[in-house]
């Protein structure tokens, strides 16, 4: 069962076990610098509000109603990461795709899970994704662009521009192998808080939004811990998240969008803090060649001659900001200030 619950995803499986549910909060954040430098984890700014398609299906388009979910207003070039939180702790399996393209391996979108090369993640092992997965230790940050213009990661890799969104599938462990593990478990607590927002927009008349990869930044996709026969593969909760651009979003909702994050600029030169996330008990997976073969929206930006991305330029991160975590009670957050 999904539901929507304070711009929250909730999927729990009460048929397989009480303790089997989870959520997925869509962050809002900074876009870090698309300039091939490699950047800490920037901070949680707060969710994207969220919204069910099937509530406006007078003011959507067909695809978006045979789709169903829910859907989130994004700006061009805003960026976003998507946090994991199972309150008991209880393992689910997550595949996550754009524009029906693997954010792990860049595979073609399937529901079934695969081994090897691992195509989801594992949570609460995994805290959070920021982006695609091009090498190891290392991911492209999710970045909103206009469909059909050649940024996003579905037409880069298929040509094609048909889906754009977000799209993800999740399976819980299996009740009984969850029993096993459930008294030594400790569940990890990596969270986040919310900053204020800044009063700057750069706004785009297309109404679906696809995701691109952006700038590069520091963080691991882990190892599957588990014996994948721990996996309850019979089970599962599939959704379609759609975007649109801010504009289009309050003709269908009547709500007014927010504003743009702060840039990167802004909230490092206000002393605020990055972040670095180390679990050295973990393995991470390799990266994926394509992926990485991928353009950033810079690099190919620059080939098109077309200047998409305001506010680009280098940012040196003090090594005073770098907040490490990997303690359980730790926060990814960021601070109430004036921009």
């Amino acid at each position: 069962m999904i539901e929507l619950k304070h711009d929250n995803l909730k999927l729990s499986f009460p048929q397989v076990h009480q303790d089997a549910a989870m959520k997925l909060q869509f962050e809002r954040t900074l876009r870090i610098p698309d300039d091939d430098k490699l950047y800490p984890l920037p901070p949680g700014l707060g969710c994207f509000s969220m919204r069910h398609i099937d509530d406006f299906t007078d003011r959507v388009s067909e695809q978006w109603k045979r789709h169903g979910g829910v859907m989130l207003p994004m700006f061009q070039s805003e960026a976003m990461w998507i946090n994991f939180d199972s309150p008991s702790g209880y393992p689910f399996l997550v595949k996550i795709a754009t524009g029906k393209i693997n954010a792990v391996t860049g595979d073609d979108w399937q529901d079934k899970p695969q081994v090897k090369p691992q195509d989801y993640v594992v949570v609460p092992e995994q805290p959070w994704l920021d982006g695609y997965c091009v090498d190891e230790g290392e991911v492209r940050q999710f970045v909103a662009m206009p469909l059909g213009r050649g940024y996003t990661a579905e037409e880069q890799l298929t040509g094609e521009a048909a889906h754009g969104g977000l799209q993800l599938i999740v399976y819980p462990m299996k009740a009984e192998e969850w029993e096993k593990i459930k008294p030594k478990r400790r569940r990890p607590e990596v969270m986040f808080s919310m900053a204020a927002p800044a009063p700057y927009a750069f706004m785009t008349s297309e109404m679906d939004l696809g995701l691109a990869p952006g700038g590069r930044m520091t963080q691991e996709i882990f190892d599957d811990p588990y014996d994948f026969t721990m996996w309850d593969l019979d089970q599962s909760s599939r959704c379609f998240v759609h975007i649109t651009n801010s504009i289009t979003w309050q003709a269908i909702t009547g709500e007014a969008p927010p504003t743009m994050p702060p840039t990167a600029e802004q909230y490092t030169s206000a002393g605020l803090p990055w972040f670095d996330y180390y679990a050295p008990e973990s393995e991470a997976v390799a990266g994926s060649d394509k992926l990485k073969g991928m353009k950033s929206v810079a690099g190919l930006s620059g080939e098109k001659g077309e200047k998409v991305l305001p506010e680009n330029e280098t940012i040196t991160v003090p090594d005073t900001q770098h907040v490490k975590l990997g303690n359980p009670d730790q926060v990814r957050e960021g601070w109430q200030c004036d921009w």
